[in-house]
């Protein structure tokens, strides 16, 4: 098995193995995020723009104001209006104003995103199965088990806002 040290073709020991894990983290969730980013694109759209449109679609008729979809991101996007900007231009999303709320905008998965996801969903879900596959269910699991932990051990980051100063959206 490769280590992380030749890979990047370090010659000095890492301060920590805190910092080796950390490192290995990045390396992998760069080569993962890689691997899906060149299925997204062969639909036309990244794998953020891929992320937002699934969110879309779990969020029903009711659609989600700019900020509840950044809260839902699993990267965060620093300026995720030009984000449904882009999505829009596309017609993949529509967006409106709410009726109790006039400041307030709810953005909603088209029909046009909907079929999008239909054509691009099995293609882009088996490909986490090809990159674990060399993984037993209780490695799978166990990595589960071990990401949420790490990634839980301190306070939550505050969401990136829709205008990307870190403010949420009121």
């Amino acid at each position: 098995m490769a280590s992380l040290k030749r890979e990047i073709a370090q010659q000095k020991p890492f301060s920590s193995s805190e910092e080796e894990a950390v490192l290995n983290l990045l390396r992998t969730a760069d080569h993962f995020e890689r691997e899906i980013q060149l299925r997204t694109r062969a639909f036309g759209v990244t794998s953020t723009q891929y992320n937002v449109l699934r969110i879309l679609r779990g969020a029903g008729d009711e659609g989600l104001t700019c900020s509840s979809i950044g809260e839902r991101m699993i990267t965060a996007e620093p300026d995720i209006t030009r984000l449904l900007g882009r999505l829009r231009a596309l017609k993949l999303i529509r967006q409106r104003r709410d009726r109790q709320d006039r400041r307030v905008v709810r953005t909603q998965i088209s029909e046009a995103g909907l079929e999008l996801l239909r054509k691009m969903d099995p293609e882009i879900q088996k490909r986490p199965k090809e990159l674990l596959a060399h993984l037993s269910g209780a490695e799978t699991a166990e990595m589960i088990r071990l990401l949420e932990k790490a990634r839980h051990s301190e306070d939550d980051a505050q969401p990136l806002s829709c205008e990307g100063r870190g403010r949420k959206e009121g």
